[in-house]
């Protein structure tokens, strides 16, 4: 079974690698350091291309007949945002769209969908179509969102795989168990050579790949066990799901589009406030968010546990929030 998380890593590993090597000398799929951005963080121009060694990894999953059916909808996820990283040129209408057809091919070929909600509430089947399209689409553009300094996104999706890894055994599921430590491998190659240099980024691509395979992962655990309260895969998920929330929440109760970047993003706030390093950044949101994920992990069944997790978890982001936007806004004025 480790062969399962070895070969991914050494074909993701080789694959980045190579990425790294001929950007530099031909100029291909760089991020431009100097371009006008309020996200950005590094200060050289570095290739935005890690998720393509990640899905070539992936491919492991075709030899399992669960994993086969990974591969359509994981390769649609992932067209979604390279087009973005190749040209800059893909527009948000058509990368929606991508994303939704990869969600329902998902939904369609491996059966994912949640229909029991905890507490003894179940909704239709087709409710529960529409929640899990929802689900997967908005897990996408979280992890996107997230993926601002290195290694914080994928570092985060490797504590939410090994979550997963550890519930999947306890079901004694083996095929997703499978999939999970072929999508593990090659996330922890990208990982290592992302953290904490940053010679590499996910770009669109790999954000929205990693965000679409842990929530199908989730929504399929989800609904296929009922000792696996979907409560449990929000409180995993906490991290990225309150960010785009709360940042919608918060633009809309300043009059800003929630679609316009801006500079003020929590793990942006702990950069300036706290930590004043890329690398340091993400360790401090990973470490701050593992005992949530630890005890969701250990109580995957019960529904009011995991909503007393997320509870605390949203409350002690906002505290923590509003502390350093106060101190932020105060230095700028």
């Amino acid at each position: 079974m480790i062969s399962l998380f070895i070969y991914p890593f050494l074909i993701s590993l080789f694959t980045l690698m190579a990425i790294i090597y001929f950007s530099h000398k031909h100029d291909l799929f760089m991020d431009d350091a100097e371009h006008d951005k309020p996200q950005n963080y590094h200060s050289d121009s570095t290739p935005r291309a890690g998720g393509i060694g990640i899905i070539l990894g992936m491919f492991f999953c075709i030899l399992f007949p669960l994993g086969l059916n990974f591969i359509l909808p994981l390769t649609l996820a992932f067209f979604s945002g390279i087009f973005e990283d190749f040209h800059n040129s893909l527009s948000a209408r058509r990368r929606l769209f991508l994303q939704i057809l990869a969600a329902l091919s998902a939904i369609w070929l491996t059966g994912s969908v949640v229909t029991y909600l905890g507490l003894g509430i179940t909704i239709p089947y087709w409710a529960g179509v529409i929640f899990s399209l929802f689900a997967i689409v908005g897990m996408m553009n979280a992890v996107n969102i997230i993926d601002g300094f290195n290694g914080l996104a994928s570092g985060i999706i490797l504590l939410i795989l090994l979550s997963f890894a550890l519930t999947s055994y306890e079901q004694n599921n083996m095929e997703i168990l499978n999939v999970i430590l072929i999508t593990g491998g090659a996330t922890f190659a990208f990982f290592i050579v992302n953290f904490p240099k940053g010679k590499i980024f996910l770009g669109d691509g790999g954000a929205y790949l990693l965000g679409f395979i842990v929530a199908i992962i989730g929504i399929f655990l989800a609904g296929k066990y009922e000792s696996v309260s979907p409560w449990y895969i929000l409180a995993i998920f906490i991290y990225p799901v309150w960010e785009v929330l709360f940042s919608i929440l918060r633009k809309l109760s300043i009059g800003h589009s929630p679609m316009q970047p801006d500079a003020y993003h929590l793990h942006m706030l702990i950069y300036r406030q706290i930590t004043h390093n890329n690398p340091l950044t993400a360790l401090f949101i990973m470490v701050s968010a593992f005992p949530f994920m630890t005890l969701s992990t250990i109580f995957p069944d019960r529904s009011t546990t995991n909503i007393a997790i997320v509870f605390c978890f949203t409350l002690c982001y906002s505290i923590l929030y509003y502390t350093l936007y106060k101190k932020d806004t105060k230095l700028s004025k």
